[in-house]
């Protein structure tokens, strides 16, 4: 399920153990709190947590599982997989713990964002096959205006649409700070609707991006949102050879998608092959239709000069050279 089900799924009762995992932690940390509010109104009063470092004994998940409460006879075991690999030895601690969960216990497991193999995993699946499973998945770009919205509107708060999209570009990939924001409007302004100049004169500029979410903004064709990202990652201190590489590897998925669809190969199988998923493949296509083949020709040529940039081999101002090469496949 998604944090957005928790709270429904819990009016219906609560389970023995949840699994709680992505990239969002903001989320994942409230979705635990709601969690362990609801087991408190059920008398679950003591909780333990145990947190998997180097040298973790896992032998104490079964000791816990098998220790009686002190001041309850109900309590919460947090099993915090920083990780989100248990090993060899964790993998087989968890499994026995799943095949006799507790009595009167309730179980909440946390990982950061696991991937096929991880979900695949025999201790995975042990966990997801006893109890609830939680993804907190990225909020995209394109989300972050509703999520806000919904937030402000839980303390009698709203901003326009041009408002809105203001915050959601100044805490983009930072939802933390995303919802300090949304905090310190309930502090500074009363309940109704705060106007863009307040907004403006309240709120820093906290984004954070990642290079891959640079690529998702060339295939979107958005040149206002590329062009801030870009300059973002520049002051941020990213490595520019690896935003050349991102932006490169979009690139050429693309025209090589560009030459399969023209030799008849279906999209799914296209989409398998050159590794384009999620979100992705709903970009690529909109991005084919905008683009041409010796624009993309092109920009992979100019990418190499660039390169040559990178290692000093050739002269030139890489960041400004880079936005130089997606100019052309943007929007105009």
């Amino acid at each position: 399920m998604r944090p957005d089900d928790l709270p429904r799924q819990l009016s219906k009762g609560l389970s023995a153990l949840y699994i709680l995992h992505g990239d969002e932690s903001l989320l994942i940390l409230e979705a635990v709190q709601q969690i362990r509010d609801s087991a408190r109104k059920a008398g679950y009063i003591e909780r333990e947590v145990l947190t998997v470092e180097t040298g973790f004994a896992w032998s104490s998940l079964e000791m816990q599982g098998n220790s009686f409460s002190l001041f309850s006879d109900k309590k919460i075991i947090e099993l915090r997989i920083l990780t989100g690999k248990p090993g060899t030895d964790g993998g087989k601690a968890i499994e026995a713990y799943c095949s006799n969960l507790p009595p009167d216990t309730i179980t909440i497991v946390t990982c950061p964002k696991l991937d096929k193999t991880g979900q695949n995993s025999k201790w995975f699946q042990a966990l997801s096959a006893k109890g609830d499973v939680l993804e907190a998945k990225n909020i995209e770009h394109r989300q972050l205006p509703d999520w806000i919205a919904q937030r402000l509107a839980r303390q009698q708060q709203k901003l326009a649409p041009e408002a809105l999209q203001f915050l959601a570009d100044r805490v983009e990939g930072n939802l933390l700070a995303a919802f300090q924001e949304i905090q310190k409007l309930a502090l500074l302004h009363p309940a109704g609707e705060i106007s863009l100049a307040d907004l403006q004169s309240s709120v820093a500029n906290v984004a954070r991006y990642d290079v891959f979410q640079l690529g998702a903004a060339l295939l979107a064709g958005d040149a206002t949102r590329f062009a801030r990202m870009l300059a973002g990652l520049r002051a941020e201190g990213e490595a520019p050879h690896l935003v050349l590489w991102s932006l490169a590897e979009e690139i050429r998925t693309l025209y090589r998608l560009g030459l399969g669809k023209q030799r008849g190969t279906p999209s799914a199988q296209l989409f398998k092959e050159l590794r384009i998923w999620g979100e992705k493949q709903k970009l690529v296509e909109p991005a084919l239709a905008r683009v041409k083949a010796a624009q993309l020709k092109a920009a992979l040529a100019q990418a190499a000069l660039i390169d040559q940039m990178n290692k000093g081999v050739a002269k030139g101002e890489v960041w400004d050279e880079l936005m130089n090469m997606c100019l052309p496949l943007l929007k105009k």
